[in-house]
């Protein structure tokens, strides 16, 4: 199947069907790439099926390695030669770009001196989440906000912006940000996964980086209150009380094969660390290892070539070294070590296995993306069917966030809330 042109995103549920319904197809086609987790699986069937392509990444370097995690595109195409229905990767992937000049983005970002206690990719991904949406015609209702970082960014542009949070400290310390620097913002305490919950009329629904079934409920919520529009870039898909993924249109439920992807697949789609300091990514590396040698010694203990899940180690750990880590984990698990074990043999392993899982986890990552889309473009449809007019692209480049999908919704006026029901 290779791919034809990619539909524009911009003209109605047609197009956003037709892009979701080939996303669909093609994950289905292309699921032995990226439903096995190599973590798990030394040896993914599709190394025996394409020899050529394991043959590919099995020489490529570290440093070949880190370049084509992030050129996405790149690999693709060096991949197509050896597994054609991938040719057209770039094509299938694009989104427009939202965001207007640079000069407009910085108008929009809140000034350093203003932006205390916010990280500073917070500050720039606040900025140029503001900078997409406008111009902003009503007051802002920030979903799931935190300290009101969006909020007081927000508010120049929207006064008498409101803000929903959970977490009664972050509630305390954005509405004193808000009166320390007189910004118009009021943040209240509210579980906004709450059944009873309502929603003031006539304003306009934000949310920057909501997790999982927190920004589903903001869409199907707002959808239902008939908010006059809708920006949300989500994240954390796989963060959901579901097993198994259900789309939330109707168009897309309907499909007579419907991919139907668990958290476990939807955790894919958020696994990109660009933004991680080289300390959490050389950590990273190390319980990897660790956790791939130590899996190399419970396969060997239990005659049993088949992965043990280790749950969460504590953090002291990391000071003991790895002979510990297997002894606790050895533990968790009611195995026996051997006396004479020999720890820096399987750490070598695990090291060996590193090597292996991050070439072969090179294949897998190129379904990220298209994993995102296809759960972004049916909230796409979606808002379309309960009478919105969307928009959906990239509010910012990847450097500054992986998660930098936005869907831009606007009431058609006249159009009446559509009746749906609400878990």
């Amino acid at each position: 199947m290779t791919l034809p042109p990619a539909a524009s995103l911009h003209h109605g549920v047609a197009s956003f069907y037709q892009r979701w319904q080939q996303l669909n197809d093609w994950l289905l086609q292309h699921r032995e790439f990226w439903q096995p987790a190599p973590f798990m699986n030394p040896e993914p069937a599709w190394t025996r099926r394409y020899p050529e392509l394991a043959a590919m990444v099995a020489g490529l370097s570290d440093s070949d390695c880190e370049h084509l995690d992030e050129a996405p595109d790149e690999l693709a195409r060096q991949a197509s030669r050896f597994v054609p229905s991938l040719t057209g990767y770039a094509e299938l992937v694009q989104v427009p770009q939202l965001s207007p000049s640079g000069d407009k983005v910085a108008e929009a970002t809140l000034p350093e001196v203003r932006a205390t206690d916010m990280p500073g990719r917070k500050r720039l991904q606040s900025g140029a989440f503001a900078a997409s949406l406008a111009p902003l015609e009503y007051p802002a209702l920030d979903w799931c906000c935190g300290k009101g970082h969006l909020s007081r960014t927000l508010a120049p542009f929207c006064p008498g912006t409101q803000g929903y949070e959970w977490n009664p400290e972050l509630v305390r310390d954005g509405n004193r940000l808000a009166r320390q620097f007189g910004d118009p913002v009021s943040i209240s305490c509210q579980d906004v996964m709450a059944s009873e919950l309502t929603l003031p009329d006539n304003l306009h629904g934000v949310a920057l980086h909501a997790c999982g079934d927190l920004h589903r409920q903001l869409l199907r919520r707002g959808s239902e209150m008939g908010l006059p529009r809708l920006s949300v870039s989500p994240c954390c898909y796989h963060l959901t009380g579901e097993d198994l993924y259900r789309p939330l249109s109707e168009r897309a439920t309907g499909h007579d094969t419907l991919l139907q992807p668990s958290r476990i697949d939807l955790r894919l789609a958020v696994q990109e660390t660009v933004t991680a300091p080289a300390r959490v990514r050389e950590q990273t590396r190390l319980v990897s290892q660790w956790r791939l040698g130590f899996d190399g010694l419970q396969r060997h203990l239990r005659g049993c070539d088949e992965y043990l899940p280790v749950p969460s180690h504590p953090a002291r750990l990391m000071n003991e070294g790895f002979a510990a880590f297997c002894r606790w984990a050895a533990d968790r698990k009611q195995l026996a070590l051997p006396g004479n074990t020999d720890f820096d043999a399987w750490l070598d392993l695990g090291a060996q296995r590193l090597a292996q899982v991050r070439r072969h986890d090179l294949v897998r990552h190129l379904f990220r993306r298209p994993l995102e889309l296809w759960v972004v473009l049916d909230y796409a449809i979606f808002l379309e069917e309960q009478g919105y007019r969307v928009r959906l692209g990239h509010f910012c480049e990847r450097a500054l966030t992986p998660r930098n999908l936005l869907i831009d919704a606007v009431r058609v006026p006249g159009t009446p809330p559509v009746q749906h029901s609400l878990p």
